[in-house]
């Protein structure tokens, strides 16, 4: 038998084995693009749980572990990897209600009903991913009761039978086989089994591992991931950040980062050509600031006082995050997901009520979904994912959400606009998703972005940092100029019955650059309506769309 108290240590276990191997799970990706990868969605989604868990006495329950478990999963679920995980322990809650240990039946059971859920939630499963080693995993799990009522031996079997179907993953899909990896989702959900199996045979809970050792390569932009992560770390009063505008003549910050670690920890001390930002737990923050004030001019300085806010963090962790929902006072009401002020704006203008922040990179949990749909003042509450790694967050959040919602299935920001453009105030729910529908799927859209890893994806060999274009989703070209890139992709995208062109341009291309771009494609095409919005977003240089 498998002890509540043992199966909360293994989750809790398993929840930090992942994190600390997100990063080598991140690089199974075969698609180069810059995304929300499956190691950090997964780590994200399982680690949501684990705050809950170690409220529980040594005496709790296995189905009250696998019920707080499950429920933490599904809010923080992230990405398709890490709803797809969330079920997979729904399976447990449902198959461990009101038991008070794991036997071999219900570990069984339970398994299978994860796998269930999961297999239900996609509308096209795809072999050779997370699904088959889970299925694979729960088909072994069976064949082993007619062997043993050892819950231990079957797990073990369990495992090993998920690293031989991880191996065979690039037997399914060719893009892994022509990587040469294996599915990241399928190592992911390897990992967490495995480090569960050490707990159960009588393995300690694996440490959390500290951030410290990923410092060297911290960037101005990844800065506010990387302090993110120190919240544990309370060995002093007060959190200081502080951003510095560098004079002329600035020392090197290396001598301001000796100074800090003299006067406290968790130092990260990053700098570009124009400004040095600075992040340090200290009981002295005034001292930090007053030697931050030697390399230049302060900006937007931030104290807090961790123990205080590890104290309220305390008290309230014991529940998820308590959503206050809005009165409906309309019939119908928008959530849109989103980043970039400009693009933010444009869903606010045709009529959307709340905006997720998130998109490529920074994948919404479910729990922010909900969040934005129980506050959208509607009795009726559509929800535009706008990337296809997010629909099936946002297809959770419906079952957790107290009023009507129909989630349609945008995988980009142009087919979100013109799904909202689609709407009409006067006609029903079913008329209405289906015109949306019909308008959004009329939509190409073209992307420009870069290549975050080299790698041979579908016949191209792509290097880091090189231009990436996207015709729909798919990987059209590879490009070494972002200009003539975004040209070349509008002019695939063209029909001959086309009418109009909206280019949206990012965060890191200038205005006169996207003006040059227009006039280009307006003199190419003077029969079409081509317009121009600086969409602010991040990751995507251009984001074009043609109707």
């Amino acid at each position: 038998m498998i002890s509540g108290k043992t199966f909360r240590d293994a989750i809790i276990s398993g929840a930090n084995t992942i994190s600390n191997k997100r990063k080598s799970v991140d690089e199974l990706n075969v698609f180069p693009v810059p995304d929300g990868d499956t190691g950090t969605n997964m780590s994200m989604t399982i680690g949501n749980c684990v705050a809950q868990l170690r409220t529980l006495g040594d005496g709790c329950l296995a189905g009250e572990t696998a019920e707080i478990a499950a429920s933490g999963l599904l809010r923080g679920a992230r990405g398709n990897s890490g709803v797809i995980l969330s079920l997979i322990f729904r399976g447990f809650a449902k198959g461990l209600k009101n038991c008070a240990v794991i036997d071999s039946e219900n570990l069984v059971r339970s398994l299978e009903l994860g796998v269930e859920g999961a297999y239900r939630s996609v509308m096209k499963p795809t072999e050779g991913t997370i699904l088959t080693v889970a299925r694979e995993s729960a088909e072994k799990a069976r064949e082993m009761l007619h062997t043993t009522n050892d819950p231990l031996l079957i797990w073990d079997e369990v495992c090993r039978q998920a690293q031989l179907s991880l191996e065979e993953t690039p037997k399914l899909l060719p893009a892994l086989a022509k990587a040469g990896v294996v599915d990241a989702g399928g190592m992911g959900l390897t990992i967490i089994f495995g480090a569960m199996k050490d707990v159960f045979n009588g393995g300690k809970i694996v440490a959390a591992e500290s951030v410290s050792k990923d410092l060297n390569n911290v960037t101005v932009d990844t800065f506010a991931s990387v302090v993110g992560q120190f919240d544990e770390e309370i060995h002093f009063t007060y959190c200081t950040e502080m951003l510095i505008t560098k004079k002329h003549d600035c020392e090197d910050s290396s001598k301001l980062r000796a100074y800090l670690e003299t006067i406290g920890d968790c130092v990260v001390v990053v700098e570009d050509d124009e400004i040095i930002k600075v992040h340090v737990h200290t009981n002295d923050p005034g001292l930090a600031i007053q030697k931050g004030l030697q390399f230049g001019y302060i900006n937007l300085p931030k104290i807090e006082n961790m123990k205080l806010q590890h104290k309220q963090h305390e008290q309230g962790s014991r529940l998820p995050k308590k959503i206050t929902p809005a009165k409906p006072e309309k019939k119908y009401g928008f959530v849109a997901v989103a980043a970039g002020s400009g693009i933010e704006a444009m869903f606010r203008d045709v009529g959307v009520d709340c905006i997720v922040r998130g998109g490529q990179t920074m994948n919404p949990s479910t729990e922010d979904i909900l969040a934005a749909i129980m506050s959208c003042p509607a009795e009726t509450v559509f929800v535009l994912p706008n990337n296809k790694n997010i629909i099936m967050a946002a297809e959770q959040a419906v079952k957790l959400a107290d009023r009507n919602v129909c989630v349609l299935q945008t995988r980009t920001i142009p087919q979100g606009m013109s799904a909202m453009l689609a709407f009409d105030p006067d006609a029903d729910l079913n008329s209405n998703r289906l015109e949306m529908t019909r308008a959004f799927e009329k939509v190409s859209t073209g992307q420009v972005t870069f290549a975050a890893r080299d790698s041979d994806y579908e016949g191209h060999a792509i290097r880091q940092g090189e231009i990436l274009c996207l015709d729909n989703g798919r990987l059209s070209f590879v490009d070494k100029d972002v200009a003539k890139a975004a040209y070349k992709l509008t002019k695939k995208l063209v029909k001959g019955d086309s009418s109009f062109v909206t280019i949206l341009y990012g965060a890191d291309v200038s205005d006169e650059a996207a003006d040059a771009l227009c006039q280009q494609v307006s003199a190419k095409y003077p029969h079409l309506d081509v317009n121009l919005i600086n969409g602010g977003q991040p990751v995507y240089y251009y984001i074009i769309s043609v109707e």
